[in-house]
């Protein structure tokens, strides 16, 4: 089973902080998204080809708050947490398929909308990321065009995407079993936080995207 990155994940405590961190980063600016209504959040966009995207991805402060733990750790930041890159999605045709095939539990899979997309996405039950964010969740989107194919062209490219884990070898063998077609490069880190990094080609020229 094949599976292709799809988009990458800045998490913020806002959107406005999310995206002047982009701004600031990559010197461009994002698109309006919309709301999770399961998730209590909310995001902006910004396009990274014709099925690639980046989401800035925020607690939706006019957004009831949902029963269980939010996506993508958003509940253990704080007003001052400063943006940064957490987390990436990958796209499977048959998530059931590619969830069985994982060596590492991802979560379950939920269903998800946003205005008029819909998907399922793995999801781990206390809102975090596998393996700090170094391993992908799974996404299957359930319409007919993919998503980042309605974003304006923003100019931008992800060149390459970058994991660092103190377990790297765990990392490359959950990777090497969901088939990612063009896996990132995984190195070792001293850290016992992940850091993703991300290398973005801009109009302003190759820019690096991780945490502000």
């Amino acid at each position: 089973m094949t599976t292709v990155l799809d988009h990458i994940t800045v998490v913020a405590p806002t959107l406005a902080a999310g995206a002047k961190f982009i701004r600031d980063t990559l010197g461009v600016e994002l698109q309006p998204g919309g709301s999770h209504p399961r998730m209590g959040t909310h995001n902006v966009l910004l396009s990274l080809g014709e099925s690639t995207y980046l989401e800035v991805v925020a607690i939706d402060p006019s957004a009831p708050k949902p029963s269980r733990p939010r996506w993508f750790g958003l509940d253990t930041l704080n007003p001052r947490s400063p943006p940064r890159l957490a987390a990436w999605v990958v796209g499977t045709k048959d998530i059931e398929a590619s969830a069985r095939c994982c060596a590492t539990e991802l979560g379950p899979i939920e269903p998800m909308t946003r205005g008029a997309n819909a998907w399922l996405i793995t999801i781990p039950a206390d809102g975090g990321l596998p393996f700090g964010g170094a391993v992908p969740a799974l996404i299957q989107w359930q319409t007919q065009a993919h998503p980042a194919a309605a974003l304006a062209n923003s100019g931008c490219s992800l060149v390459e995407l970058e994991v660092f884990h103190p377990e790297p070898r765990r990392v490359s063998s959950v990777l090497q079993c969901l088939g990612l077609a063009s896996p990132p490069r995984v190195h070792p880190s001293a850290s016992t936080d992940t850091l993703l990094v991300a290398h973005i080609q801009t109009p302003h020229g190759l820019r690096t995207l991780a945490a502000a």
